[in-house]
């Protein structure tokens, strides 16, 4: 017997179709060539479907929705005979136009549905809309009958991951890049190789969300300037098609699951950074494109005038806290680990989802806790960065559920001042390294991200190059991005031949990549750091899809030095498991001596309290309390001083001795055994030791 969903009740243009199932939202394919449409609407009075073939102008047919087939405040329909591989669609809806009670409601604007699982009309970057139609973004019906072979989010566990930064476009654009398809999913899976080497085990994608590449366009001193990074979300469920090879073939979503796939045969997770604080439909002066048009009051947090409350710095704030948002929010991301297997998400300007209908900070925000609980997202990582445009900074406060973690922005400032000589910081810097526990004691160590830099800022480089911004390129005046960088210069501005700045440069890479590799909590680096990668000084190249912000993997071979340091840095962190441990406050361990220790220029001598440049940390790793190889001591010594120090080392048991492993005045890496119990740290310089048994002592020639 056939079931009843089969045959058709309506007609309209030779179309048939009838009542639909309310659930799941979206469009989804069931069979014979028939699709189930869903969409909800709390204030329409009315909705209609509009199929479209693919790429023309007017709709091939239009279907209003009868009475009948709402249900509460859903609309829904099935349609027979649809050639999904060509077909678009969108809604248009009808309702009050209301402004001051929040209603936007248009029945002649055509409106993406919010559960698209794929969107026409941005599927070659850069390129001009085809149609001059007000409805860019069509919606896209695709299949769900990919083929994992198996695979699944990998579940690494969140302190042994070291978290790499990237964008999809801008990491293989540059013209030394050296892959066959530049700027799309295809190109990251090229450089799976280098990845590997490197020794990253995580890489966080700026957003690939659809988003319009076109918004806020313009020619700034003969350049083009788009809106490059993406956070501004236009569709929800569907892959960027402008970053997949395949784009103008259909396969986005396909593309982008090989790239998932070929990334876990690699032991790589995917993190996604997701918008969901704002969409791309602005303030009360932006477009149509789908949540205004559709239910402007659920969506939108909303002045009692009517006005869009603006704590995103882009013109809305999205209702998180809603019921009806808060699960849209949950299928989208249910949809990316379970389609996609995506491993977790960095959420963009996180403190939003913990506002109330009327922007209020809730203790206990629905949303949060939600997410925290959510079954399907019980494997996958959370990290907020816990801040928000209008002024709501909750680093270290956000809530949790022993499940989120946060960019601990605190840690970026303080290692950047402390690494440039502010020695005022160097109290808080002790803190940083052992995870903040003045931040998260009632949680651990991993809820630290730790970071000196993202997209969002200075590179590494940068920071040690430039003491102000020069963001000019962005046609703002400079008035764009931080003025408070915690960056210097080492001497001069900017690009110089001055030998001594630049190897002074290079040194201050070196203590900075050490520092975050050797402090516990989850470190994350920018990519290109790792090669002294530079923007010129831009602090903010959000519109800069050029050289700017393109990767120039010429500097890869210009700074082996410093690439190969980075990954000998996480390579030595993967070796041992006390660098990665969560625990706060362990005294001592099965060595007898503390776990973490700090230490002044003479050992086990050091006031905590007062400012200093100059100090050292020593972790007591043992195999019985950590799981590590063998028993050993690992001893940084750390100086910012302008002048040489003099450190002496700790003792350690008899049978152990030091070795030096990493000196960031040394562009060597040779390893090498200690003799005597002081050595010598050349100014702003980092000094890394392992003591072992002598009888693995390495070969290698002797610090005096």
């Amino acid at each position: 017997m056939r079931p009843l969903d089969s045959y058709p009740t309506h007609e309209r243009d030779g179309v048939k179709y009838r009542c639909g199932h309310v659930s799941p939202f979206g469009a989804t394919i069931l069979s014979d060539y028939s699709v189930n449409f869903s969409v909800f609407s709390k204030e329409a009075t009315a909705c209609e479907l509009l199929l479209y073939h693919q790429g023309e102008e007017e709709p091939y047919v239009v279907l209003p929705f009868p009475d009948e087939f709402r249900v509460g405040n859903v609309f829904s329909m099935i349609v027979y005979g649809i050639d999904y591989e060509e077909v678009e669609y969108g809604y248009r809806f009808d309702g009050p136009y209301d402004p001051k009670a929040g209603h936007w409601f248009n029945k002649q604007k055509v409106l993406l549905d919010p559960y698209a699982k794929m969107i026409a009309g941005r599927e070659k970057w850069g390129a001009l809309p085809s149609s001059q139609s007000s409805f860019v973004h069509r919606g896209k019906v695709i299949p769900e009958d990919y083929s994992w072979d198996g695979d699944k989010p990998l579940e690494i566990p969140l302190n042994d991951l070291v978290i790499y930064e990237a964008h999809v476009r801008g990491f293989t654009m540059g013209s030394n890049s050296n892959v066959s398809r530049k700027g799309t999913f295809v190109g990251l899976t090229e450089k799976l190789p280098y990845l590997k080497e490197l020794g990253v085990n995580c890489v966080e994608l700026l957003p690939v969300f659809e988003f319009d590449e076109l918004e806020n366009s313009r020619v700034v001193n003969d350049k083009r300037l788009y809106n490059y990074w993406g956070y501004s979300t236009v569709g929800f469920f569907a892959p960027k098609a402008g970053y997949a090879a395949s784009g103008t073939l259909g396969l986005v979503a396909e593309e982008f699951k090989n790239t998932v796939k070929r990334f876990h045969k690699y032991g790589i997770e995917v993190m996604l950074d997701v918008v969901f604080n704002h969409t791309a439909e602005g303030n009360e002066m932006g477009p149509y494109i789908s949540f205004r048009g559709i239910d402007n009051k659920t969506y939108y947090l909303l002045t009692p005038e009517g006005y869009y409350y603006n704590f995103s710095g882009c013109g809305n704030t999205m209702n998180c806290n809603n019921a009806v948002v808060r699960n849209f929010i949950l299928d989208c991301l249910r949809y990316w680990v379970s389609v996609y297997h995506i491993d977790g998400f960095r959420f963009d300007l996180a403190s939003i989802l913990s506002r109330d209908a009327d922007g209020t900070p809730m203790s206990s925000p629905p949303l949060l806790e939600a997410l925290a609980q959510d079954p399907v997202l019980g494997k996958t990582k959370l990290i907020a960065e816990a801040w928000d445009a209008g002024g709501l900074y909750q680093v270290g406060s956000f809530p949790a559920w022993g499940r989120w973690a946060e960019w601990n922005g605190k840690y970026r400032d303080c290692l950047r001042r402390f690494v440039k000589s502010d020695a005022e910081c160097g109290p808080e810097m002790l803190q940083r390294i052992q995870g903040s526990p003045d931040l998260y004691a009632n949680r651990s160590a991993e809820a630290s991200i730790n970071f000196i830099t993202c997209h969002d800022g200075f590179t590494l480089y940068d920071m040690v190059s430039y003491n102000q911004k020069h963001n000019e390129a962005n046609g703002e005046a400079n008035c764009d991005g931080a003025n408070d960088n915690n960056s210097w210069n080492c001497g001069a501005e900017g690009v110089v031949d001055d030998e001594e700045v630049n190897a002074l440069r290079i040194k201050q890479v070196k203590n900075a990549t050490a520092l975050l590799l050797l402090s516990r909590g989850v470190p994350m680096i920018l990519s290109g750091d790792e090669f002294c990668n530079s923007q010129g000084g831009n602090n903010n190249a959000y519109c800069q899809d050029n050289v700017t912000s393109w990767l120039d993997w010429s500097d890869l071979q210009k700074h082996q030095d410093v690439f190969e340091f980075c990954k000998r840095m996480i390579g030595f962190r993967k070796e041992h498991p006390v660098l990665r441990r969560k625990q706060f406050y362990v005294d001592t361990n099965s060595s007898g001596y503390p776990e973490l220790s700090f230490h002044g220029q003479r050992a086990w001598e050091f006031d905590a309290t007062r400012p200093f440049h100059t100090f050292g940390f020593m972790f007591a790793e043992t195999a019985l309390d950590h799981g590590a190889k063998e028993d050993c001591f690992i001893y940084c010594g750390v100086n910012t001083y302008w002048e040489e120090r003099a450190m002496e080392l700790p003792v350690i048991p008899d049978g152990m001795s030091w070795h030096k492993v990493v000196y960031t005045a040394d562009a060597t890496l040779d390893e090498c055994p200690v003799a005597e119990r002081t050595v010598t740290l050349a100014s702003r310089s980092l000094m890394v030791l392992v003591g072992r048994k002598e009888s693995i002592e390495p070969a290698g020639s002797v610090v005096q």
